[in-house]
């Protein structure tokens, strides 16, 4: 059985061909990627992607009437009921796009669409660091802090397709920009929040007239983000480790929130988690033993995403998949 996968992003959009082998398990058999910036028209991009879905189906001798389903995956805000793209702010242009019907129609296939969070979330379910369980959360923990929900078995959308938007939780009064609000989870626990605090707690340092050896002066703030504070700290630099100390600690209380209320068996976290896992651990697992429910905390099992760099494309592929199972 053959599956199409659709990747929307702001930098690049992917078609991926993905097939089930004898364990039924999945295999990427084929995929194509195009700039965004190319095609800025969103129909003229969906065309594109559409006639780079017939060009995998004819290099793999694929018959489009052995192919299942079409999984979407796409920044949101959208409707996955209706199929609807409602103008994520990476895809200008891209406003109220029947993108799930414009697939249908094309080859005649069933079609979903979630939100690159959710998506990838389903990929971590089902292929990943969640396989087995019932109840999950993904964080994406990259250039922002999206969220996914598995509860129950189901992928958990709420009422408007808004749940697991846990970027947008306040975990301080003040503190380093997310999702629209300062001292939010994004804010502390983002490669964006956490260049902008660094850049902060460098520039206090600098002010008392304090050395800072892996930034000594104020030309090489703007340059700051995420990697260098890591690179520094892997070699003991103190105001370094003093940043990733910080962030870990609000990584914590916001995993602590959300043991407390959702219970869930594992929390998968993703991209600069993953890359720095021996970095925030320690400090995280501090925070979570002050603050979680020790009933919830002990059944709760905190892992870093298994699928990497092929989380994208696994996750569109998912998303075809998880709408076949119901």
């Amino acid at each position: 059985m053959n599956i199409l996968g659709i990747d929307i992003g702001g930098t690049k959009c992917s078609v991926i061909l993905g097939q089930f082998d004898e364990n039924n398990k999945i295999i990427i058999k084929g995929k194509d990627t195009v700039l965004t910036k190319d095609f800025p028209d969103p129909y003229h991009m969906i065309k594109k992607l559409q006639e780079m879905a017939e060009k995998l189906f004819i290099l793999h001798g694929i018959d489009i009437k052995s192919v299942k389903s079409t999984g979407i995956s796409c920044g949101g805000p959208l409707d996955n009921i209706k199929g609807i793209v409602q103008s994520p702010p990476n895809l200008p242009g891209w406003d109220d796009i029947p993108i799930v019907s414009l697939f249908e129609e094309r080859f005649g296939i069933p079609a979903a669409i979630e939100n690159d969070a959710n998506a990838c979330a389903l990929a971590e379910w089902l292929m990943g660091a969640g396989r087995g369980t019932t109840n999950m959360i993904f964080l994406t923990f990259g250039t922002g802090m999206g969220g996914g929900l598995i509860l129950n078995g189901r992928l958990y959308s709420g009422t408007n397709n808004l749940g697991g938007e846990v970027g947008h939780i306040r975990l301080a009064r003040t503190g380093p920009m997310g999702y629209g609000k300062a001292g939010s989870f994004e804010g502390f626990c983002s490669g964006g929040g956490i260049a902008h605090l660094a850049k902060t707690i460098i520039k206090e340092y600098h002010k008392k007239g304090h050395e800072v050896e892996f930034c000594p002066s104020e030309e090489m703030i703007d340059n700051i983000d995420t990697r260098a504070v890591a690179l520094a700290a892997r070699k003991g630099d103190r105001v370094a480790l003093e940043i990733i100390k910080t962030a870990a600690e609000y990584l914590g209380y916001g995993l602590a929130i959300l043991i407390d209320i959702l219970n869930p068996e594992c929390i998968v976290i993703g991209s600069i988690y993953t890359r720095n896992e021996d970095l925030f651990k320690p400090h995280m697992d501090k925070i979570l033993r002050q603050e979680a429910l020790p009933q919830a905390l002990e059944v709760c099992k905190i892992k870093p995403a298994e699928l990497g760099e092929s989380i994208g494309d696994y996750a569109s592929l998912c998303v075809a998949v998880y709408r076949d199972m119901f």
